[in-house]
């Protein structure tokens, strides 16, 4: 299995997918990699571009199906790829599903345009709000992947309210203490080793990553995903919290999706919403430039290793991207690229690749991990030729 991304996604999907394919988003309780690999009971590779090849290479047999990193799989969607023959391939539309053959294809191939026509619902993540709007829903069907035929550990703290119990799966030494959980409009699923302090407020749908965190006094509403080793308090709604970073204090968070080793300090808050109602505009990699979302919500997308300081003010349909450090009074540009440092009040400068990198290695190290050599040359060709 070979999850191919194709250029239009991975622009429209920047500054997230600098640091990644496609298939390594998250959205829902899994990343697109996980959900394919589960439900095809395989280990995937991935066909992407040049310079994250050495991190995310694709492997070749003499029977390859490739499948496009961007589709989020459905039950009947994976039975008909099954389905499929060497040399035959699968559409949606105009769109590649996936491909079966003995080809070695690389990166930006031209599909034929010849193949079955695959007629039932189909989800693509084409753009980043496509990430939160799909949140919720992918919650759900991941929950009933991950849960199917297993047993939920029992909350047995007595001061923790639990509705829709039923709909509440703890994983493994989960600690849960004086809590309101909520699972009466959507599923709410803890993962192992997780932690849920005092006076936390869960809302389903949402997950909770394993070693996660949420802090005491939390508010996490509906559609909300806290990945892996995150450790999030304040208010967080309809967002995405890839792996690996922290929204520890106060603050809102809303619609919006946050990469890996990313840090919002204390009362950092983020507009979702414009005063006038009207579609929020978005910063394209593909166009260089704003273009309407045609959504009336519509946050922050913040690339990995970036960090915000104490109470910076994010605008509404804001773009950060990987590796920049931002502060100070006022709200920001709507578009942050990589490697920056500084604020709109302040003003901002290139973001020295030394200095990013000795702050990577400082996070990394309270985790007891390291920055390794792949990860580290691409942070380089990012900063080097990172295109606005």
């Amino acid at each position: 299995m070979i999850l191919f991304d194709t250029p239009h996604h991975r622009a429209f999907l920047k500054p997230l997918t600098l640091t990644r394919p496609v298939a390594g988003l998250r959205c829902g309780i899994l990343t697109v990699q996980e959900k394919w690999e589960i439900r095809l009971e395989t280990e995937a590779s991935f066909l992407t571009e040049e310079y994250l090849k050495e991190k995310f290479p694709a492997r070749y047999t003499a029977d390859n199906l490739y499948i496009n990193g961007s589709c989020l799989p459905q039950d009947a969607l994976v039975s008909r790829i099954r389905q499929l023959n060497p040399g035959e391939s699968l559409y949606s539309g105009s769109e590649l599903v996936a491909f079966r053959t003995s080809e070695h294809l690389e990166y930006g191939f031209e599909p034929d345009g010849q193949g079955s026509a695959y007629e039932g619902e189909m989800t693509f993540l084409r753009e980043l709000p496509h990430l939160f709007l799909n949140n919720g829903a992918q919650i759900e069907t991941d929950f009933q992947l991950l849960t199917r035929n297993r047993t939920p550990e029992k909350i047995n703290d007595p001061h923790t309210a639990v509705y829709g119990e039923d709909r509440v799966f703890t994983g493994r030494n989960v600690q849960v203490r004086a809590a309101i959980i909520n699972a009466e409009a959507g599923p709410v699923y803890i993962d192992d080793d997780a932690i849920i302090q005092e006076g936390a407020i869960i809302i389903g749908p949402a997950a909770i990553g394993k070693n996660a965190m949420v802090a005491f006094g939390a508010k996490i509403r509906a559609n909300t995903t806290i990945g892996p080793y995150c450790r999030v308090g304040g208010e967080v709604g309809n967002s995405v919290f890839h792996a690996y970073s922290n929204k520890a204090h106060d603050g809102f968070l809303g619609n919006s999706y946050i990469g890996e080793w990313c840090n919002l300090g204390a009362n950092t808050n983020n507009s979702n919403l414009k005063n006038n109602y009207k579609s929020v505009s978005l910063h394209s990699y593909a166009l260089n430039g704003l273009y309407d979302t045609g959504e009336i919500f519509c946050g922050t997308f913040m690339g990995d290793y970036t960090k915000a300081g104490i109470s910076t003010m994010f605008n509404t349909g804001t773009v950060a991207g990987v590796c920049s450090n931002v502060y100070g009074a006022g709200f920001q540009d709507k578009y942050i690229p990589s490697f920056t440092w500084g604020g709109k009040a302040e003003g901002y400068v290139p973001y020295r690749f030394d200095k990013a990198l000795e702050v990577i290695h400082a996070t990394m190290a309270r985790r007891s991990l390291s920055l390794d050599s792949g990860d580290q040359e691409i942070l380089k060709y990012i900063a080097e030729n990172e295109v606005c």
